[in-house]
C-alpha cells in the first residue's frame, strides 16, 4: 500500500543505504559491470511475472539498482576531488564565498580548476580552504574572482580523539580535502569575470543586501542577528550570541530552512489574494519565482531546498487539480537533493530539516486535534506548541548526538520567539523591495532593529532559566539511530493504535537497549589509554571499564575528553597530577608520566609506555636503546623539533607524536 501512496519510499530507502555503503564499500570496475549486467538482464525476465499480483523479482531487481545507483553516485563524487602535492605550486581557483573575518586572518574557500607547472597545466577537481593573513586587499574579493594563488596544499586532518567531530568528513563531504596558508603577495594574478555564475552574484547579492540593512538603520550590535535571522549569514554573529540560542533551543531560526520558507510562501499568496480564481496560475508562478529568488540568495541550503522544491510540488499538484502526498513530496526533493550531490545526506542541517518535516507531515495534525480549544488566540498558541513538540521528537537523537544538549524550554521559546522571527523575515524581504523610497524602508528597518532586539532579549532570558539546557549528555550514532525509529513507532502508534500495535515500538525498544547493553558490557571489560590532542595541552586518560581517570595539571576536562566521556556515558575522575613524574599500574601496563626520562627513572620505575608532558620535554641520550620501553607518546603541547629521539630508540619502540598524528589510543 506504502508503495503506492508514497512510491519514492522505496527508491529512497536503497539509495541511501547505497550512499552509507560507500563509506566501506569501494567498488571495483568488475564488480560494477558484472552488477549492471545482471540487472539488465533481470529487468527483461521480470516482465515474465507482471501478470501476477506481486512481482517479487522486479522489486528485488529496482532495490538493487537504486542500491547500486546510490554506491555509485557517491563512489563518483568521492573519485572526482584531486589529490595535491603537499609542496608549493601555482593554482588556478575561483573564490566560492566572501572572505570570512577571522582574528588573525581572512578564510575563504576556492574551487580548484588547475595546476600550473612551467608551461603545463594539469586539471583539477574539488575545492581548497585557505587562511590568507590579515590585509585590507583580501577583504575586498569576491565570490566569483579568478585568482592564480601561490600555495603549499596541506592535508586536512582529525585531532583524532574519540567521538569527536569528524572535519575532515565534513570538509570532504563538502569537497575540500586541502587548507594552505597564504599572504596577498602570494595571488600572483587576480581576475573578475563580466558575468559570474548565478551562485555567485546570488552571494553578491545577499552581502548587498546586509547593507541595505545597515544604511537603513540597522544598529551594528543587530547587524548579525538581522542577517542570521533573514539571509541565514551566521558569520558576522558573536560565538556567545550562538551559544544562547541554542541553550535556549531555537537555533534553527538562524538557519534559513523550511521555516523561512513557509513563512515567505504564505505571506506572498496571501498578499496576491486578489489574483485567487482564473488568474491562479499566475499567483502561484509568482510565489514559487519568488521563493526560488529567496532560495537563491541564501545560500541554496539543503533545507531550504527541500522547502522551495516541495512548495513547487505542492502546488504543481493543486495547478493540475490531484491530490498530492506532501510525504511523497518530501522524499522526492530528498532523492533530487542526493542524486545531484549524494554526500549531502551525512550534513547535519540536511537530517535535521527531513526529521522535523517528516514528523510535523506524520503526526501534526493528530497531535493537535487531541485538544480541542474554543478561544481563537489560545487555539493558535496551542498550534505552535504542537508544532515545536512534534518537531522536537522527531530532531530529539540527532540533537542529542550532535551538540550533547537537550534544551528544557524550547516549547516556551519556540512559541514566543518563532512567531517575532517570522516578522522579522517578512520585513527583511520587504526592506530591499521598498528600498528605493527611503521613507518606508528606513522605518521598517527600525522596526525590524526593535523585533530582532526584543528576540534576542527573549532569548537571553529563556537560556538564563533555571535548568535552560539538560547538559553533557551524548549517543553514539547507532543508538541515535535506532531511537529515531523507536520514537517514529512509539509517536505512531500513540496517536494511532490501529495504524501499527503498541508491541512493535516495544520490539524497537528492546532493540535499542540491547544495543546499549552490549557497548556498556563492552566497556565494562575492556580498558585503554588516551592521550587527548587538544589544542594547546593534552590530557592523559586511562579508563578502566566504565571510569575514565583524568591526569592532567588543569582543574578543567578538556572539550575532546568531555565530549568523550559524555557520548560514552563514563564516570570521569579528574586527579590533578603536578609536574613530576608519576607512575601509573593498570591491567598488565606500567604507565610513566614525565616531562624528563632518565636513566635512573627509567631503570627505577621499568614502564611499558611513557608518555612525554611538557613544551619541552626530554629524554637522556645515555639511555641504553635496549632499556627502551615498547611506546612513547609526546603531548600535543610538544613544540616541534623539541624532542631528539636517535634512529636506534625509533628502531626498537613505536614513537606516537599526538600533535602530528592525532590522539594516541592503546588497549590496556
Amino acid at each position: 500500500m506504502l508503495n503506492r501512496e508514497i512510491p519514492f519510499l522505496r527508491l529512497l530507502i536503497p539509495f541511501c543505504g547505497g550512499i552509507v555503503s560507500g563509506l566501506i564499500i569501494k567498488p571495483e570496475a568488475w564488480l560494477i559491470v558484472i552488477s549492471l549486467l545482471i540487472l539488465a538482464a533481470g529487468f527483461p525476465v521480470s516482465l515474465i511475472f507482471n501478470k501476477r499480483q506481486l512481482n517479487h523479482l522486479y522489486g528485488i531487481l529496482l532495490t538493487s539498482s537504486m542500491f547500486l545507483c546510490g554506491l555509485l553516485l557517491y563512489a563518483n563524487e568521492k573519485n572526482q576531488l584531486s589529490i595535491l602535492e603537499s609542496e608549493k605550486g601555482h593554482y588556478i581557483c575561483t573564490l566560492m564565498e566572501f572572505p570570512e573575518p577571522r582574528p588573525n586572518s581572512f578564510r575563504t574557500i576556492a574551487r580548484l580548476h588547475a595546476r600550473v607547472d612551467g608551461g603545463d597545466t594539469v586539471s583539477l577537481n574539488g575545492s581548497l580552504m585557505i587562511y590568507f593573513r590579515k590585509d585590507p586587499f583580501i577583504s575586498t574579493l569576491l565570490p566569483g574572482d579568478i585568482i592564480k594563488l601561490e600555495c603549499q596544499p596541506l592535508p586536512v586532518v582529525n585531532r583524532g580523539n574519540p567521538h569527536e567531530f569528524d572535519y575532515k568528513f565534513y570538509l570532504e563531504n563538502n569537497g575540500i580535502k586541502y587548507y594552505s596558508f597564504s599572504r596577498k603577495n602570494d595571488i600572483l594574478s587576480h581576475s573578475r569575470p563580466e558575468k559570474s555564475r548565478l551562485r555567485y552574484r546570488a552571494l553578491i547579492i545577499r552581502e548587498r543586501i546586509i547593507g541595505m540593512y545597515r544604511e537603513r538603520g540597522i544598529s551594528d550590535d543587530r547587524i548579525g542577528l538581522v542577517a542570521a535571522l533573514t539571509l541565514g549569514q551566521k558569520n558576522l554573529l558573536d560565538p556567545e550570541q550562538k551559544q544562547i540560542f541554542i541553550r535556549a533551543g531555537v537555533m534553527h531560526i538562524m538557519a534559513v530552512s523550511g521555516l523561512h520558507a513557509v513563512i515567505l510562501s504564505m505571506f506572498i499568496l496571501n498578499m496576491l489574494f486578489f489574483l485567487k480564481g482564473r488568474l491562479e496560475f499566475i499567483r502561484i508562478l509568482i510565489a514559487v519565482v519568488l521563493l526560488w529568488g529567496f532560495a537563491f540568495v541564501t545560500g541554496l541550503t539543503p533545507s531550504v531546498l527541500r522547502a522551495a522544491l516541495m512548495f513547487s510540488f505542492l502546488q504543481a499538484g493543486k495547478l493540475m487539480k490531484r491530490d498530492v502526498n506532501s510525504i511523497n513530496s518530501v522524499l522526492a526533493s530528498a532523492v533530487i537533493l542526493l542524486i545531484a550531490r549524494p554526500s549531502v545526506l551525512f550534513d547535519a542541517g540536511f537530517q535535521l530539516s527531513y526529521c522535523a518535516v517528516i514528523f510535523i507531515i506524520c503526526f501534526y495534525r493528530s497531535f493537535y486535534l487531541k485538544i480541542r480549544l474554543k478561544n481563537y488566540g489560545a487555539d493558535k498558541i496551542w498550534q505552535s506548541a504542537a508544532v515545536t513538540i512534534i518537531a522536537q521528537t522527531g530532531t530529539l537523537p540527532l540533537t542529542i548526538s550532535l551538540f550533547n544538549r537537550f534544551p528544557v524550554w524550547f516549547i516556551l521559546t519556540n512559541i514566543i520567539i518563532v512567531p517575532l522571527s517570522s516578522v522579522v523575515v517578512i520585513i527583511g524581504c520587504l526592506v530591499p523591495l521598498t528600498y528605493p523610497v527611503e521613507f518606508i524602508s528606513h522605518h521598517l528597518a527600525l522596526l525590524m532593529d526593535y523585533l530582532t532586539g526584543l528576540t534576542e532579549v527573549f532569548t537571553e532570558k529563556a537560556a538564563s532559566l533555571p535548568f535552560a539546557s539538560i547538559e553533557n549528555i551524548g549517543m553514539v550514532p547507532t543508538e541515535s539511530f535506532l531511537l529515531s525509529i523507536f520514537i517514529f513507532l512509539f509517536t505512531m502508534s500513540l496517536l494511532n493504535r490501529k495504524a501499527i500495535p503498541l508491541r512493535i515500538p516495544l520490539i524497537a525498544l528492546l532493540i535499542l537497549a540491547g544495543a546499549g547493553s552490549i557497548r556498556r558490557i563492552h566497556d565494562r571489560v575492556t580498558g585503554e589509554l588516551i592521550v587527548y590532542n587538544g589544542i594547546s595541552e593534552s590530557q592523559v586518560g586511562i579508563r578502566t571499564g566504565r571510569t575514565l581517570n583524568i591526569w592532567s595539571e588543569s582543574d578543567t576536562l578538556m572539550p575532546e575528553a568531555a565530549r568523550h566521556s559524555m557520548t560514552r556515558g563514563l564516570n570521569v575522575n579528574n586527579i590533578h597530577a603536578g609536574p613530576g613524574a608519576r607512575l601509573i599500574e593498570t591491567g598488565y601496563k606500567r604507565i610513566l608520566i614525565c616531562g624528563h626520562l632518565t636513566k635512573i627513572l627509567l631503570q627505577k620505575t621499568l614502564p611499558d609506555i611513557v608518555v612525554l608532558k611538557g613544551k619541552y620535554p626530554s629524554i637522556d641520550m645515555g639511555i641504553n636503546p635496549d632499556e627502551i620501553p615498547e611506546t612513547i607518546v609526546t603531548g600535543s603541547e610538544v613544540s616541534a623539533g623539541s624532542l631528539n629521539i636517535n634512529d636506534a630508540w625509533k628502531s626498537r619502540s613505536h614513537i606516537h607524536n599526538v600533535s602530528t598524528l592525532g590522539a594516541c589510543r592503546l588497549k590496556l
